[in-house]
């Protein structure tokens, strides 16, 4: 395959492409062309072959197994941006030459800032634009969930927000989601911001939720550089899809951090805001929980609890009671049948009778 010709026939012999969880809503059979004339757009499908394995040395495929890569491997992913303090900032190229696997779960892209610890990103050449027979690329777009607003009457909704990455969301999201199960009630859930993974929505299915989406079911691999908009659709298309599915309470994580600037708008935002009935807080330290818990409030959002990796130690569970005076969940309190169900009594105790439209 070379760059020469503008269209390109997909290759036929395809069972050793690898695909990646970022491009689960498409069908093979829709993959018929590839294009090489045109600038990729967040979302849009490359077929890419692997030239250096550097710090992701797996790809998460579709169906959530971790395939090694090995140099000259092909790959299916997707264009987009992506935001991780710990490791990466990256954008879509504004060309198809070589650039990077800035995810495992399937994100080409320019690493721009590099974490000190974080190794050399996997390095790639794109082959050429996933297109159909016609030549059009594909996008994530073109498969996303039907669009809609924020539901209009959703079942009692509980955010999951922290100060960072890796301050214990997904965890906290799925031991609730745990207790809320073992108290009798069917759970939805979603990750609404973040970079495309499915280790996140995989844990909350394996929590017991029964409905789980992330962004991507909404179109996009990602919600870095998205417009505040655009994030608050994706944001009401996932409520309205949980809450059409006749779930009795949502649990939703957001990504990162209150800095990081799509969560921090989302988190101030009324319409958002208007839909949430309990946050919960996760952080590491008591003086970061503290801070976070103090911006919660200044914007009016329902904070509910504190949890997260400072649940690890007595003392920090001490000191964030004692500066907040909220609750403090450990994961055991979390899994709890009896504190779910009180969290539920007193969320639906406050209730508004009809949420935002």
């Amino acid at each position: 395959m070379e760059h020469d010709d503008v269209t390109q026939l997909f290759p036929k012999d395809n069972t050793l492409i690898k695909s990646a969880y970022t491009t689960r809503r498409l069908p093979r059979e829709a993959m018929v062309t590839l294009r090489c004339d045109t600038v990729p757009r967040p979302g849009d499908l490359v077929l890419a072959r692997v030239d250096k394995v550097g710090q992701h040395k797996c790809l998460e495929l579709a169906d959530g197994r971790r395939s090694q890569l090995f140099a000259g491997d092909l790959i299916t992913v997707v264009y987009g941006n992506r935001y991780a303090p710990d490791q990466y900032e990256s954008v879509v190229p504004d060309h198809l030459g070589p650039c990077h696997l800035a995810a495992s779960g399937g994100i080409a892209s320019q690493v721009v800032h590099r974490y000190g610890k974080t190794g050399h990103p996997t390095a790639i050449t794109p082959l050429g634009l996933i297109g159909d027979r016609n030549s059009q690329v594909l996008n994530l777009a073109d498969w996303a969930l039907p669009r809609g607003a924020y539901h209009a009457n959703p079942p009692p909704t509980i955010a999951i927000v922290g100060t960072s990455m890796n301050a214990g969301k997904t965890t906290t999201a799925a031991y609730l989601i745990k207790g809320l199960v073992r108290a009798g009630l069917k759970v939805g859930a979603a990750k609404i911001t973040g970079t495309g993974s499915g280790r996140d929505t995989w844990l909350m299915r394996d929590a017991g939720a029964t409905q789980v989406l992330d962004f991507i079911d909404a179109g996009v691999p990602s919600t870095y550089l998205l417009s505040s908009d655009k994030v608050e659709k994706v944001t009401g298309q996932l409520i309205h899809e949980l809450g059409r599915h006749g779930v009795d309470v949502i649990v939703l994580e957001i990504a990162d951090g209150l800095f990081q600037q799509e969560t921090g708008h989302l988190m101030s935002s009324h319409s958002f805001l208007a839909n949430i009935d309990g946050v919960l807080f996760a952080a590491s330290d008591a003086m970061g929980g503290a801070a976070g818990v103090e911006w919660l409030r200044q914007h009016q959002a329902p904070v509910i609890g504190v949890s997260g990796l400072l649940t690890l130690s007595p003392l920090a569970i001490r000191e964030i009671h004692a500066a907040t005076g909220l609750p403090v969940l450990t994961l055991t309190q979390l899994e709890s049948a009896e504190i779910a169900q009180a969290m539920m009594d007193n969320l639906i105790s406050t209730m508004p009778v009809l949420k935002a439209g």
